[in-house]
């Protein structure tokens, strides 16, 4: 019998590697002690590997791995493994994002708890200081307070569970989910963002990413109330942190409970100075159970991908280039692309993705659905989405995935337009590719546009009146923000689109002044 060799070369918990120690058909090397420069020597033998943040899976690792299929993170993060080095390797990178879901629950809930009664400090001052001064510590309760919390994914909706068990009055804020998956757990749901920063607490479970950076910061901490507690204990970033800093000395933020940083180790950050802040080193995932649950979905999946069987939560896919003709290359590109386009303009909870590929590119829908796909659920879904588990992802959430071909294609070579079926209604897209590998999009809801599909922009439906495009100007120039392009597009009922790209970002309050116009009809930020 043929063994497979799984090279460990991280530790982790027993509990996997006695599974693949107990596995007939596997041959397991341990390597976590072994001098990285030897590893080496040893990978080049490995069929799987596993590792942590010890081993960087970087050039001359993937070079001295020649026979491997597979590389399992056994974790949540794989910023020390080069995703576009395996894939073009032909290795499947795996990580292992829900393993340590409940460890970073309840450090939430520690935070929280630590925030309202202030218990770090109060324990400092008798454990340490040896001062028995119980009139220092008056805290305040969780009963009763209004909880928001953002992102209602696997962790957001577990917090807000264990919240209701405190009889808080929570409100969760999550536009890529139906409104249900909150109601039926007697939650409160919101799509207005201001309803959660009226609340007492709030708690961030969301993805990094373009949306989510910097996505609480001053404009939004204005709105709160006075004396509001926020927790991160989710991504470094998703608050501002020169924001938090100067709202905690203020007193506008009464405390705040950290476990993650922009930037870490985070051992001199500003935020350790400030008598109002309860910090932890990023563990969230710090937990014996977490840590044997990471072990054992680590060596299950190693064992699964070394078989052949399945490559769960794939963070990349080996594609085979040379069964692919060269004019379909940019497409899939471009379909990608468009559908995340699409997707971030959507924000709603997604019910069908249709693709409809037109010309010679008709043959090839099957593959265009997967990236448009890909390029939907990376925005909407909050998991880590590929090429490989797309279809699975949409499939659980009760996403309708629909294609359509033609050899006809007015006018166009190619065309391709993704067409996306939200709880809110329709919005479709469409592109083509010119010359050498020029994409465009040309259609926007029906409206003739010529854009390329990449940087910051702006999209706005408006009535087709005299003086918008002065105003928008104004509002843009008076924010420091400089126009690198203003596309537009005239429709049927006195209705226009414009597709303005600026380069620098602009914020909610930007796009409230957008909105505040008289012909403004609806305004979308999006970046590629």
């Amino acid at each position: 019998m043929n063994k497979n060799t799984i090279v460990v070369c991280d530790h982790i918990h027993e509990a996997g590697l006695n599974i693949l120690q107990n596995t007939e058909d596997i041959n397991y090397v341990y390597a976590a002690d072994i001098d990285k420069t030897k590893l080496l020597d040893i990978i080049k033998d490995a069929d799987v590997a596993i590792t942590r943040s010890s081993t960087d899976v970087d050039e001359k690792f993937l070079n001295a791995a020649t026979n491997l299929k597979a590389i399992i993170r056994a974790g949540v993060g794989y910023d020390n493994v080069d995703i576009d080095g395996c894939s073009k390797r032909g290795i499947i990178a795996m990580n292992v994002p829900t393993a340590n879901t409940i460890a970073a629950v309840e450090l939430t809930m520690a935070h929280m708890l630590s925030c309202m009664r202030k218990f770090p400090y109060a324990h400092n001052q008798l454990k340490n200081d040896r001062v028995w001064k119980r009139e220092d510590w008056y805290g305040n309760e969780l009963y009763g307070k209004k909880l928001g919390v953002i992102g209602f994914g696997n962790i957001g909706h577990r917090v807000a569970l264990r919240a209701k068990g405190f009889e808080m009055d929570v409100i969760a804020y999550d536009p890529y989910i139906p409104s249900t998956k909150a109601t039926d757990l007697g939650i409160k749901y919101t799509t207005n963002f201001d309803d959660i920063l009226a609340c007492d607490i709030i708690t961030i479970h969301t993805p990094k990413n373009k949306e989510t950076i910097d996505m609480i910061s001053f404009d939004e901490i204005k709105k709160m109330k006075d004396g509001v507690v926020l927790i991160n204990c989710a991504r470094g970033g998703l608050y501002n942190e020169e924001a938090l800093v100067e709202n905690l000395k203020s007193g506008k933020i009464a405390m705040a409970g950290i476990d993650v940083f922009k930037k870490e180790p985070a051992t001199s950050h500003p935020l350790l100075d400030l008598p109002n802040v309860t910090v932890t080193a990023h563990l969230g995932a710090n937990t014996k159970e977490s840590q044997r649950e990471i072990s054992v979905q680590s060596a299950n999946n190693a064992i699964e991908s070394a078989r052949g069987i399945a490559y769960p939560n794939a963070l990349n896919l080996p594609i085979d280039e040379s069964k692919i003709p060269s004019f379909v290359k940019p497409y899939i590109e471009l379909t990608q692309k468009m559908a995340f386009l699409l997707a971030q303009i959507s924000k709603s909870e997604i019910r069908a993705i249709e693709v409809n590929a037109e010309g010679e590119l008709g043959d090839f829908v099957d593959s265009l659905q997967t990236f448009a796909s890909v390029g939907v659920l990376n925005v909407s879904s909050g998991l880590s989405v590929n090429y490989v588990n797309a279809n699975f992802i949409a499939k659980e959430k009760g996403i309708d995935l629909v294609t359509k071909s033609s050899s006809n294609c007015n006018g166009y070579k190619n065309k391709v337009t993704i067409k996306i079926t939200t709880s809110k209604g329709v919005k479709t897209i469409s592109g083509t590719v010119f010359g050498d590998e020029v994409q465009r999009v040309i259609d926007f809801d029906g409206f003739a546009i010529d854009i390329e599909p990449k940087g910051k922009m702006i999209i706005m439906r408006n009535k087709d009146i005299p003086g918008v495009i002065g105003k928008v100007g104004n509002i843009l120039g008076n924010h420091g923000i400089n126009i690198s392009d203003f596309r537009l597009s005239r429709g049927k009922d006195g209705i226009a689109l414009a597709v303005i790209l600026i380069d620098e970002k602009a914020s909610s309050k930007v796009i409230a002044e957008l909105e505040s116009l008289e012909a403004s009809i609806a305004i979308a930020y999006a970046e590629i």
